[in-house]
């Protein structure tokens, strides 16, 4: 008796929940580049008012651009927060000029404090515990300060692949906050798979790391290029989301939307209203537009509530 060849069903696509994606993307950010963002005619036309947008403050990238594209997004109402790498800053004297120029020239009131992207440091300065110590955020009455998280891990900080030295900076972060008047939240490198996701930020918790979560999701970008960017940024196992992707011929070509994710962590965030994650935020690796085009068809609105800051 011949086999019977039974084809295997192609899984359905995924529909969105859309009352719980919209619920789950109120309020979201996102980021920019100072050459981005000059290619961008009127972020109006993207953008709902009052979005948070981060400037990221890339190694090379002069001072003057940062605080240009900061003094633009501002006039335009969004809020803006721009990074501040610790190890491209090269003493106190440099990181008061910076936050000087950005009140004086921008009206920024809010900063992300992180290591950066280099190996070495420039100056004086390693990490973002170092640039809070300073008190110079403080002073300048800095109405918010965001620090990193990595739900992967961070190679550089933890050589041994373990969570023991991001878990110890995020505790530290947390006291911080406790001790001065900062509101602080944690913004995250982005990742792919919710699950492992979701079981990080349960561990924060765990640890007495009460911080709010502003989990980083890549925007719509073709495949190659997230690779790449994933590659770049050391995001860990949940790449695999990626390959797995790479490896079916009828996805190869079609671009990456971060359908599967968002829709994951925000029916999880509905069943489980207190789950530390509160914001998303969006790293538009395929574009600006495109990423905003996405997040205004699935529900996303940007704009801020009555109680933001």
């Amino acid at each position: 008796m011949a086999l019977l060849n039974f084809r295997r069903k192609e899984a359905p696509a995924p529909v969105l929940p859309t009352a719980e994606i919209e619920a789950f993307l109120q309020d979201y950010s996102i980021e920019v580049m100072p050459r981005t963002a000059e290619k961008v005619e009127d972020f109006r036309t993207l953008l709902p008012d009052g979005t948070r947008v981060y400037i990221a403050h890339i190694e090379g990238t002069p001072i003057e651009d940062m605080v240009a594209t900061a003094k633009r997004l501002n006039a335009d109402g969004y809020r803006v927060m721009p990074h501040f790498p610790a190890r491209i800053i090269k003493d106190k004297a440099t990181l008061a000029d910076w936050i000087g120029r950005y009140q004086g020239e921008a009206d920024v009131k809010q900063a992300l404090l992180l290591a950066g992207g280099v190996t070495s440091p420039h100056g004086d300065f390693s990490d973002s515990m170092q640039l809070m110590e300073t008190g110079l955020f403080d002073q300048a009455g800095f109405e918010r300060l965001h620090v990193a998280g990595h739900p992967e891990g961070n190679r550089d900080i933890d050589t041994d692949g373990t969570m023991t030295g991001v878990t110890a900076a995020l505790k530290w972060k947390n006291e911080f906050q406790t001790r001065t008047d900062a509101k602080m939240a944690i913004a995250t490198q982005f990742a792919f798979e919710a699950k492992p996701i979701i079981a990080w930020a349960d561990s924060l918790k765990e640890a007495g790391i009460t911080l709010p979560v502003h989990i980083g999701i890549a925007g719509p970008a073709k495949l190659q290029t997230l690779i790449k960017f994933a590659i770049a940024c050391g995001v860990g196992p949940s790449l695999k989301v990626l390959q797995k992707r790479a490896l079916d011929v009828t996805k190869l070509l079609l671009p990456y939307e971060p359908t599967d994710v968002i829709s994951e962590l925000a029916l999880h965030k509905a069943a489980n209203p207190d789950f530390n994650i509160s914001h998303v935020h969006f790293f538009p690796l395929g574009g600006i537009k495109t990423n905003a085009t996405w997040a205004i068809e699935n529900g996303g609105d940007a704009a801020q509530p009555a109680n933001a800051v």
